[in-house]
């Protein structure tokens, strides 16, 4: 382990838990990623692996059966699995989205629910906002859920799922309307619900009218599925409206975003870190006019450069997770982490490409899958241009002239 991306100030709980982390990931993750990733296999025995650890609860309550612990920690702890294989940290992304929604949101009831369940993995939870014609306007979701008696029935078609199939609980973004007066801000209007499926493709065993269908083909990001969900006429108990009430459901999903922009920032981190450590070590490992490539000035600058984005990226996140922690608003440093790390990722990641030179184009060499894997965190929880509204909008309110 060398000297860059350390963190100051944790607790020797921390660390006992990353050092775990790390060993789990050099001997379990690395040795099988890049061939579960050509295969677009699911890693089951890996994920088997993290639930006797205790990752999926890592950050649920320990009145819930969960570990307690921060969002510093998980940040960490997702560092390190992304340097690994970033799919992986995937998986527990958007299961912790929905599990601090729960926690932070979710009524009594639905805690005592899903919350036990979901710290040692049984339940593993997804959560969707976007749908086909969306993009990055989240004001114009069109799936809608009205209300029937003791139920609402939900219409639409939902995209990008992370987790789609194998998940078994998702957080599903609605338009629902009631209560509003029209022309009312279309954030007003929105509702997250619960929806408890079985896991698997096609339609669904235990929810009549919810069909999730085969997984997406994707550039990168394989292994963990992403795909579509059509819900028709799907009914869902009015008490498994996210906290209970209607109405709430955008404010509740920036809160869990927010958290997963602080996930990508750190899976960026990871993968930005894995691709400086491969650059280096092949840097001295091939010759070139008689002397090490690592010897070459040229060299030297890359490696140079691509450690300082490794550090400042790593640093950054470390910020806007402790932000969080700390029960502050977060999304100015969220959104810098979540652009800063990306942007980084995806230059490290290149520049340790160009050093494998010919190599970091064959299939047997793992860059190329970190080269394929980057530029999803380029779009992953917002795009760069979405993070530079938020900040830019951020700045202002804490920079606006007085009168």
């Amino acid at each position: 382990m060398g000297r860059l991306a350390q963190t100051e100030g944790l607790t020797e709980i921390q660390q006992d838990i990353l050092a775990t982390v790390r060993s789990f990931v050099d001997k379990e993750i690395i040795p099988v990623a890049t061939e579960l990733e050509h295969r677009d296999e699911y890693p089951a025995a890996i994920v088997e692996g993290m639930k006797e650890m205790g990752l999926f609860g890592l950050m649920i309550p320990e009145e819930y059966g969960g570990l307690g612990e921060s969002l510093l920690t998980y940040a960490l702890v997702v560092e390190e699995i992304a340097r690994g294989w970033m799919s992986v940290s995937g998986i527990v992304n958007t299961h912790f989205i929905v599990a601090y929604m729960l926690a932070q949101h979710g009524t009594q009831a639905q805690k005592d629910h899903f919350l036990p369940r979901m710290a040692t993995g049984e339940v593993r939870g997804a959560f969707s906002m976007s749908e086909p014609g969306l993009g990055s306007d989240v004001g114009a979701i069109r799936t809608r859920g009205v209300r029937d008696g003791d139920d609402y029935v939900i219409n639409g078609q939902k995209m990008w799922l992370t987790n789609g199939g194998t998940s078994t609980l998702v957080a599903v973004l609605c338009r629902t309307d009631e209560g509003q007066p029209e022309g009312a801000a279309p954030h007003k209007s929105m509702t997250t619900f619960l929806i408890e499926k079985t896991p698997g493709f096609g339609p669904n065993e235990t929810v009549p009218g919810l069909t999730i269908p085969g997984k997406i083909e994707k550039m990168g990001y394989k292994g963990v599925d992403t795909t579509e969900m059509i819900l028709e006429d799907v009914r869902v108990p009015a008490d498994m409206v996210l906290g209970g009430v209607s109405g709430r459901g955008f404010y509740q999903m920036m809160d869990g975003v927010e958290v997963g922009r602080v996930n990508v920032a750190a899976r960026g981190c990871g993968v930005a870190q894995r691709a400086f450590e491969l650059g280096i070590r092949y840097a001295q490992q091939r010759s070139t006019f008689g002397k090490k490539i690592a010897e070459h000035q040229a060299i030297q600058f890359k490696l140079s450069e691509m450690a300082t984005k490794v550090e400042a990226a790593h640093q950054m996140m470390i910020m806007a997770a402790r932000k969080k922690d700390s029960g502050q608003r977060n999304d100015l440093e969220a959104g810098m982490a979540k652009y800063l790390a990306s942007e980084y990722c995806k230059e490290v990641v290149e520049d340790s490409f160009r050093i494998h030179g010919g190599y970091g184009f064959s299939k047997e060499y793992e860059i190329e899958r970190l080269y394929r894997e980057a530029p999803m965190l380029l779009i992953g929880e917002g795009t760069a241009e979405i993070q530079k509204m938020i900040i830019g909008r951020r700045l202002l309110e804490e920079y606006r002239l007085s009168e």
